[in-house]
């Protein structure tokens, strides 16, 4: 029902002409002066209101504590209709808070589930999804922190109010909640090809972090804990954008016509479209099959987690390619919109570890260390 509700919520405000005035009015001011893209500020207050920034929050810290399964269906409308907003960002910070388990972290459970938005720095600069690798640095100054160094590829950051900060304190990681406009802190833009989000390298000089802003004294078993869930929400975009570029490419092919027939009247076209179905329904499977793990707390949450990832991914490389050729010559012209799912799927196959990678930590998993 939650799923349902989303599509029609997101077909009503967000139409493809909507998101087109967004985020691809003039390719110039995006890939050459380089402004930033245009989000609708109205619909997000419209989304905090549905109530969709506490679906990853329990009830006991002011959320709903909906299911991962369930959240991966509205995940799923959100690619499908490649929303600008920082929600998936958001409901990724969401699970990290929640297996930080802390008093802290219930705190800033409420302010999300009230409406705030937030977005993980966990990363260096080296482009390394491992956890442990962390590009910022935390000292104890009395009651506080003071984090220096930089995170790199954190998801709108610019849309996001807060940012969740793994920081190396010794031989520990801690989390930590800081203001994206607190003192020390800036945020240069990354210029990325996918319109529909931002992503920031973020710098942090002699940051001050109060001691209810740090989360968790255990930042990595944390983010270990909340990876298979952050892996789920990304597969779950993945999955929308790939099937919206499916079903556009197959309207096009019922309705283009060549040689006096569709082009769907041609094998060469039949396949294609064929095995990019049987790839969403695998990489589905797999995505709400990774999703009950998570709920349910099972061992296999992680690996499960890993397979859908590599799945969602490899479908968006192949439906993307092929949504594009299937289009013909307008295939990647400004003008055809299949160009503003592909980029999102781009982004989001990269994302947290495209699928070779996921599947090279699955035999490491699985069978052990792999000699390179």
């Amino acid at each position: 029902m939650l799923r349902d509700l989303a599509r029609s919520f997101l077909d009503e405000h967000l139409p493809i002409d909507r998101l087109r005035t967004l985020v691809a009015s003039d390719p110039e001011e995006v890939y050459e002066r380089g402004e930033p893209t245009q989000w609708d500020e109205g619909l997000w207050k419209q989304i905090v209101e549905l109530g969709w920034t506490g679906l990853a929050v329990s009830e006991a810290d002011g959320g709903v504590g909906f299911s991962l399964a369930g959240i991966a269906g509205l995940v799923e409308e959100v690619g499908r209709h490649a929303l600008p907003s920082p929600l998936v960002a958001t409901l990724n910070a969401s699970f990290a808070l929640r297996t930080s388990e802390t008093k802290e972290a219930s705190v800033w459970l409420g302010r999300i589930a009230d409406g705030a938005s937030a977005s993980l720095a966990i990363s260096d600069a080296s482009g390394s999804w491992e956890l442990a690798d962390c590009g910022v640095s935390a000292r104890e100054q009395g009651d506080q922190l003071v984090l220096d160094g930089s995170a790199c590829f954190v998801q709108d950051a610019f849309k996001a109010d807060v940012l969740l900060t793994s920081a190396r304190l010794g031989e520990r990681l801690v989390l930590c909640v800081v203001s994206k406009d607190a003192s020390g802190v800036t945020l240069e833009r990354d210029q990325i090809h996918d319109l529909t989000r931002d992503q920031a390298s973020v710098q942090f000089q002699d940051v001050r972090v109060s001691a209810q802003d740090v989360i968790s004294r255990d930042g990595l078993a944390a983010l270990r804990a909340a990876w298979p869930a952050i892996l789920v929400v990304v597969s779950a975009d993945l999955c929308g954008t790939n099937e919206w570029q499916l079903q556009t490419t197959v309207e096009y092919a019922k309705n283009r016509k060549q040689f006096d027939h569709q082009l769907g009247f041609f094998q060469a076209v039949k396949h294609p479209l064929v095995n990019a179905m049987v790839s969403i329904d695998r990489a589905r499977s797999l995505l709400y099959n990774a999703a009950c793990c998570v709920d349910i707390g099972a061992d296999s949450a992680e690996s499960a987690a890993r397979m859908a990832k590599s799945a969602a991914s490899d479908a968006g490389a192949f439906i993307s390619d092929r949504s594009v050729q299937l289009h013909g010559g307008i295939g990647f012209t400004w003008e055809c919109d299949v160009h503003l799912f592909f980029k999102r799927s781009m982004h989001n196959q990269a994302l947290y570890g495209d699928g070779v990678h996921q599947r090279r930590k699955l035999a490491v998993d699985l069978i052990g260390p792999i000699a390179s």
